[in-house]
């Protein structure tokens, strides 16, 4: 079994407006496919280290009865209109270590943007690892939420 997960999916758009999505954290709510992001509260992203906090419901997955939490975004990688990727601290200290992102491939000037959805558990750490919960979100859940993101593009994200 591998430890990531990766999704594609052609978004006719360009790199930069997709972009705007990803950085903003109401973004991050408007395109969840798992239907645990509620809210966000933070400012748009831009560098490593930024942070926004969002307000999460678990009962959504239907796994674990943690009710209603935050958690804190913390930026992990940053390549303007390339590549946005974050870590996740939440009620579990240290954090587990899972790196969720995206990555942009500008196609062509008419061509759009390739996008791709990833999710990393390699460095996990052991305790996590023994407990065979990973992965938290499907592969089926990142195409829902390509699918989502291209929606909220295509209608103007604002």
């Amino acid at each position: 079994m591998t430890d990531r997960i990766e999704v594609s999916r052609t978004i006719p758009a360009d790199a930069a407006t997709i972009f705007a999505v990803l950085t903003d954290p109401i973004g991050h709510v408007a395109i969840d496919s798992s239907g645990m992001l509620m809210d966000a509260t933070g400012e748009r992203v831009g560098a490593v280290g930024d942070t926004f906090v969002v307000h999460m419901d678990r009962e959504a997955l239907g796994d674990v009865p943690l009710g209603r939490y935050d958690v804190t975004v913390t930026i992990s990688a940053f390549e303007p209109d390339r590549e946005i990727a974050w870590t996740i601290e939440g009620t579990v200290r240290p954090s587990i270590g899972h790196v969720y992102g995206y990555r942009l491939e500008p196609q062509g000037p008419d061509d759009g943007t390739l996008v791709t959805s990833y999710y990393d558990w390699s460095d996990i750490r052991q305790e996590w690892r023994e407990k065979h919960v990973f992965p938290i979100i499907s592969e089926q859940a990142l195409k829902g939420t390509l699918g989502i993101l291209e929606r909220v593009v295509r209608r103007g994200y604002r």
